[in-house]
């Protein structure tokens, strides 16, 4: 079968200068994109630079952007990308340093995963032999435990696209898996660290994560984990708990959002040093007609929504 690739080039001794080179190559019904590029840098374009090793979905290695998502190149049919024979187009990934071509510099990403300590940090005495846990407590730790640190959450996540320090969720799936290991012995530790700014409060619940790995990990839900351990260990004096808090109490009450009382209670009323550089935002927003009413009327039914949350909540 015909394989039109459009693949994304950069070459730092060649200047600053990005573009797209085109390439048609004939390959198996079977083959990958990983497959149609070794055949390019082989048989075509010697100066093509990718990143590759076990072409078995076990490294990690062969990240990219493929059709404008990050994936695996050895683990991408063409036929599922282009069933038709249409043009593939293949990119480095995003929100890391393209050093070549398909090639990026992963150092942001390792510098996320050592920030949350991936090592276990047990206590008490130690054991003669080993630390002995039961299967049961280990079998929810091993979805997490799938990572192959490919960087494909990394590429897509919409807010390290904005916020650098966000710790992102390759990093926060790796903090759960020591966070719920039972023979950790800082779990709150832990907890409190990942709670601040940069940490599982800052996700936007945009799923891309979830979508684009390859292992089924989905990182976002391993995120909402480490939240739900937060609220149970009582560790709420943080900008995105009270956050949380005040959406849930204001649907609970009125049936719908209070948008005017969410920033100011997400922030803590207290708290002035964090409120002050809202009142230019809020001066804005007035400017722009957008400022929510401060009278906020119940919905019609609201009580029924009430029901709801006090059923949970029983």
């Amino acid at each position: 079968m015909k394989v039109k690739l459009n693949v994304k080039r950069f070459d730092p001794e060649k200047g600053s200068r990005v573009y797209f080179q085109k390439y048609e190559v004939d390959m198996d019904d079977q083959a990958t994109v990983l497959d149609a590029l070794i055949h390019v840098r082989e048989y075509v374009d010697p100066t093509l630079a990718f990143r590759c090793s076990c072409r078995s979905a076990i490294c990690g290695s062969c990240g990219m952007r493929i059709n404008g998502m990050a994936g695996l190149g050895c683990k991408t049919k063409i036929f599922q990308v282009a069933p038709n024979g249409e043009e593939i187009n293949v990119e480095p990934m995003g929100n890391m340093k393209v050093l070549r071509d398909l090639i990026v510099d992963m150092g942001m990403f390792w510098d996320k995963i050592r920030a949350v300590e991936p090592w276990l940090q047990p206590t008490g005495p130690e054991p003669e032999r080993e630390h002995i846990v039961p299967n049961q407590a280990m079998i929810d730790l091993t979805v997490a435990m799938n990572c192959i640190m490919c960087g494909s959450c990394v590429s897509d996540c919409t807010v390290m696209e904005v916020d650098k320090s966000f710790l992102g969720p390759a990093a926060l799936a790796k903090a759960y898996r020591f966070v719920d290991d039972p023979r950790d012995g800082h779990t709150e530790e832990r907890i409190e660290k990942y709670s601040k700014p940069g940490g599982i409060w800052d996700c936007t619940h945009c799923y891309f994560c979830v979508q684009v790995c390859p292992k089924d990990v989905a990182p976002m839900d391993r995120i909402l984990d480490i939240r739900e351990a937060a609220l149970n260990a009582g560790i709420k004096n943080n900008n995105g708990s009270r956050h949380s808090d005040s959406f849930a109490n204001s649907v609970k009450i009125s049936g719908w959002l209070d948008e005017g009382r969410l920033a100011v209670e997400s922030h803590g009323y207290t708290n002035i040093p964090e409120l002050l550089p809202l009142i230019p935002v809020g001066l804005r927003v007035m400017m722009a007609g957008k400022m929510p009413s401060p009278i906020h009327h119940k919905r019609p039914g609201s009580k029924y929504v009430k029901q709801l949350f006090e059923k949970l909540e029983g």
